[in-house]
């Protein structure tokens, strides 16, 4: 098992950032995929985008790329979303999630193990 808790989303204006967490407990952090995913109101959840276990290779969502940037720190079990020039569009509970797959990964059945969100609001 692997236990995962987001912080960091809040209220920001467009163009502003947030940089949201995630921490990891139960088993070894740093042999999963790390991904993140948003839903927004009335949507179906979305990819955003993932780390390797290594943290060398990274995946984005078209929509994001060159905005969002995806790291992860072993030695804290911690992995980390930064969200630059954010729109209203952006808006949604954004949740990590932990595969055991090494490899492209982007849709949710192919992770285990879930957060339970943190709500990112971009006003215009």
């Amino acid at each position: 098992q692997v236990q995962l808790v987001e912080s960091g989303g809040g209220l920001v204006q467009a163009g502003g950032s947030l940089r949201l967490s995630c921490a990891a407990s139960g088993r070894t952090f740093s042999t999963y995929t790390m991904g993140w995913f948003r839903q927004a109101p009335g949507k179906e959840r979305a990819f955003v985008g993932t780390i390797s276990w290594s943290g060398r290779i990274t995946y984005y969502a078209d929509s994001v790329k060159g905005r969002f940037t995806i790291s992860r720190d072993n030695g804290k079990d911690t992995v980390y979303l930064q969200t630059n020039s954010l729109k209203p569009e952006d808006t949604a509970v954004y949740y990590c999630a932990a595969s055991p797959i090494m490899g492209h990964v982007t849709t949710g059945r192919d992770f285990d193990f879930w957060g339970q969100g943190t709500q990112v609001t971009v006003s215009s």
